[in-house]
């Protein structure tokens, strides 16, 4: 049986009573223990009061950001029936091609503070704070027996790594379902390290439920740190080699149940009583499971007509003009690098270097063991990321933010406490040479925004680099520590900058991106950046067909009468559009003075891009809608068009062909609509596609509508009336 010191934050002091320990717990918690430095529990608080400023500060800027979720948020505030399913209007139609945890939390803090832009993005900010303060206490318990100091500062750079990743600041303010993905994550890595001092199957068993849930967040992304989290366990945790495998039994029991409920339900729910499953080809859970937010968005293939990374506009290969080419270079390269890299190499170093000066310790030491933790989450999830020829989008990277973290924070504060060795200080100098060598280079794709910031980092980091390894004189000593805390000031700088001004612009769409106004160079909802070093990204427009992603669908756009430029005014292969109604209102960066009174009229965000941020309706195709009393007021092709119709009229919409060609409603099934009254109108696409594909269904649903009924131009919109036949 493995057997290691008990951390002193895990040791009772049998001398008290349990009265005595209740009235020291306030003043514990917000002051820490009585051996603590008196700046330390303060520094934790104040850190957490900063995230939650800068990540609160003007959330609503983005409006709605994705219309999709927002979409499915607001009609889950109309009828619980779609907040269970995630349907993406109130007559549940058909669901977001996602499961729907991250839409009951956005559509119980609706319901609690009314349907708005701030209510909706309020609790992605919030656990944004969360994901700190669980990153936070996991390092300085494993650091716990490194000493008292050195465990909360390693604990506090940590937490203010996650705070500071442009990928944070971009996705916990964002309506994906990224942000409770990674809070669940982070409770997961959590709960294992508090289950490894003494085996406690309780909290592995916590694990389990985090990580169930996070499936029920985003599917297979959700346990890429599984293998990470048990590994650990089973190696680490302080009780006999029989008890760790009971544990891990419970936990896989917890992890099935917490996930599989939902599954089981909606599998066992009969089909026409429910609404369509976004993404699948079949119209089942299981098919969305193992195919689309399956082994489709690694291994590529066609999914449901290309949900799981087929061909899209450009016919490349899956997911390569989003993310870029497959290979280790892919999380440094383009936008991806922007979001996640800056200290990527410091993490990599930490967790080689970190395991170098602990030595030979026992498996189930705390830091070695954290080491392992976080490495592993790295590991495999940024080796999935690199080579997965599925649909992958920059943003996905945010999932690395924690695993980062918690090397940048685990290693760095082993390192400093064997700076007296030459592994010790080269490896801090490495860690700060390295990480502002690589914030100058990325710094220097958007030369125009703040000149001198990249050679400040560049100059003072190598500067503080070197000042470590000239302390390794006897005399010289004191530099070590004015390196160390120098080069973490400007190491820091870059990441800390570039999430700053992440957090400063509105994003809309469905793939923001990081940065100041103008850093991005096309795209769809947020464009693409460079490689550092010069060359473009791989591709220019997307190659995939996910509601995260912007692609147009098989060939059409929504509905016209909208121009759909681009943030930065280009447009991918393929004429595409904005949904029903209005103008193209600006782009990422901001609002014009117009698209900024439509929002604060109908809570719609300005700003162009792709499936998610969008034009508004006009105002006589909303006031036809808003009149009518059918089941859903119109029906359009696909999700984009009608989630931000819903978003302007506040009318329940149908999305014919879903996201991304879903085969629903069959023309049969939509004739019995009509016959039924259920469907006021019908809005016509100018190529019969728009998000939802130009499918077989939606072609022939469309030639039947224009055989049968009469248009009217409303607004610049082609509208049939569904009750008046010719």
């Amino acid at each position: 049986m493995t057997t290691y010191p008990i951390p002193v934050t895990d040791r009772r002091d049998r001398a008290h009573t349990g009265a005595q320990t209740r009235r020291r717990a306030v003043p514990r918690l917000f002051l820490g223990e009585q051996t603590d430095a008196r700046w330390l529990r303060p520094a934790f608080w104040l850190l957490l009061a900063v995230t939650a400023v800068m990540y609160l500060w003007d959330l609503s800027s983005s409006g709605y950001a994705n219309s999709f979720y927002a979409a499915a948020v607001q009609a889950g505030t109309k009828s619980w029936e779609a907040f269970f399913f995630g349907s993406l209007d109130s007559s549940n139609f058909i669901t977001v091609d996602k499961p729907p945890a991250s839409l009951w939390v956005m559509v119980l803090s609706a319901r609690l503070f009314g349907f708005s832009s701030f209510s909706l993005l309020l609790p992605q900010a919030l656990m944004a704070v969360a994901s700190v303060a669980l990153v936070w206490g996991t390092v300085r318990r494993t650091l716990s027996r490194v000493g008292t100091t050195t465990a909360n500062v390693g604990a506090l750079l940590a937490g203010f790594v996650v705070a500071a990743t442009p990928a944070a600041a971009l996705m916990f303010r964002f309506d994906n379902p990224d942000a409770l993905l990674v809070l669940l994550m982070t409770a997961g890595a959590y709960c294992t390290v508090r289950a490894l001092p003494r085996g406690s199957w309780r909290w592995i068993a916590l694990a389990g439920v985090a990580l169930g849930f996070a499936f029920l967040t985003k599917m297979l992304q959700g346990l890429l740190v599984l293998p990470a989290f048990g590994l650990v366990y089973l190696v680490a945790a302080n009780t006999s080699w029989g008890k760790r495998i009971v544990g891990l039994l419970i936990a896989a029991v917890s992890l099935v149940i917490s996930a599989g409920w939902w599954i089981v339900a909606v599998w066992l729910w009969p089909a026409s009583a429910r609404p369509y499953i976004g993404g699948s080809t079949n119209n089942t859970v299981l098919d969305l499971v193992f195919g689309y937010n399956g082994l489709g968005r690694i291994f590529g293939g066609s999914g449901n007509g290309g949900g799981g990374g087929g061909g899209g506009m450009t016919g490349g290969t899956a997911g390569s003009s989003f993310g870029g080419s497959t290979g280790l270079n892919r999380l440094f390269s383009s936008e991806m690098g922007l979001e996640i890299s800056w200290l990527l190499p410091a993490a990599l170093i930490a967790l080689i270097l970190g395991v170098i000066v602990i030595g030979r310790q026992h498996l189930g030491d705390l830091p070695r063991a954290s080491l392992a933790l976080w490495g592993g989450w790295l590991i495999i999830t940024g080796l999935v990321f690199s080579f997965m020829s599925g649909t992958i989008h920059p943003y996905y990277t945010v999932a690395l933010v924690p695993a980062i973290a918690g090397l940048v924070g685990t290693g760095g504060a082993l390192l400093w406490n064997a700076r007296e060795r030459v592994t010790g200080r080269l490896g801090l100098a490495a860690m700060i040479g390295i990480t502002s060598f690589w914030g100058w280079c990325l710094l220097n794709e958007n030369a125009s925004w703040l000149p001198w910031l990249r050679w400040v980092i560049l100059f003072g980091g190598l500067l503080s680099a070197a000042a470590i390894v000239i302390g390794s004189v006897p005399t010289l000593r004191k530099l070590v520590t004015v390196g160390v805390l120098a080069g973490t000031l400007f190491g820091l700088t870059g990441t800390t900058a570039y999430a700053f001004a992440t957090t400063t612009v509105a994003h809309s769409g469905s793939i923001p991106s990081v940065g100041p106004s103008g850093s991005s160079s096309g795209g769809m909802g947020g464009g693409m950046g460079r490689t550092p070093g010069g060359s473009t990204g791989p591709g220019g427009s997307s190659s995939t067909s996910d509601s995260d992603s912007a692609q147009q669908g098989p060939g059409g756009t929504p509905p016209s009468g909208t121009s759909g430029e681009m943030p930065s005014g280009k447009k991918p292969s393929g004429e595409m559009g904005t949904p029903p109604g209005g103008s193209s209102s600006g782009s990422q960066s901001g609002t014009s003075d117009s698209s900024t009174d439509a929002a604060a009229d109908d809570g719609a965000p300005s700003g162009g891009g792709m499936g998610g941020g969008g034009a508004s309706t006009s105002s006589a195709l909303e006031k036809l809608l808003r009149a009518t009393d059918t089941t859903w007021a119109a029906a359009v092709d696909g999700s984009q068009s009608a989630a931000q119709l819903e978003l302007d009229t506040n009318t329940p919409v149908m999305a014919i062909g879903g996201w991304s060609s879903d085969p629903a409603p069959t023309l049969a099934q939509f004739k019995a609509y009509v016959k039924h009254g259920e469907i006021g109108y019908y809005i016509a696409s100018s190529n019969g596609g728009g998000m939802g594909g130009d499918s077989s269904t939606s072609s022939e649903i469309k030639k039947w509508v224009e055989a049968n009924f009469t248009s009217t131009p409303v607004g610049g919109q082609t509208v049939y009336d569904l009750s008046s036949a010719k």
